[in-house]
């Protein structure tokens, strides 16, 4: 597998802004464990226990799968869960965690949409991620089994 691309497509709306995202290894593979690390800036205290997550996972032009998630949920189903104060204050804030990306995906190009929100209904975050499970290969340090990869978003104003 490998990542193409994971764009913050937030909007000055979202309570969750200055997203960055780091994945190591940078080219995880599926059945494997990945590290991740999210930091950015909330403009208000949130509970992260009530955010809730659209994922909606498309290949090509084909929807298959549009699911509603808690974050904790969503989180859970890839391994991993919140760390730290799960109702943290404004200001800065960072979630590190563990994943571990499921065997059973289909070997095709994806795309991931997540949209979350929070339990007042105000935009929390929006990320567009484009996956490649197209290849099914074995990590070394040439195809990217090793090391980092900072993804910053880029928002729109």
């Amino acid at each position: 597998m490998s990542i193409r691309l994971v764009e913050d497509v937030s909007d000055g709306t979202c309570v969750l802004d200055k997203l960055a995202v780091t994945l190591t290894p940078a080219l995880p593979w599926l059945g494997h464990q990945a590290c991740w690390e999210i930091s950015g800036h909330l403009k208000e205290p949130v509970d992260l226990t009530r955010v809730t997550c659209k994922a909606i996972m498309k290949f090509g032009p084909v929807k298959m799968l549009e699911r509603n998630y808690r974050l904790p949920d969503l989180l859970e189903s890839l391994g991993a869960r919140l760390s730290g104060d799960l109702r943290p204050a404004a200001g800065p804030w960072r979630q590190t965690g563990n994943l571990r990306l499921p065997e059973a995906v289909p070997v095709a190009e994806h795309r991931i949409l997540l949209r979350a929100r929070t339990d007042s209904g105000q935009n929390f975050l929006a990320l567009d991620i484009a996956l490649n499970f197209s290849h099914r290969f074995r990590p070394t340090p040439a195809n990217g089994g090793a090391g980092s990869r900072v993804l910053h978003g880029s928002h729109r104003r």
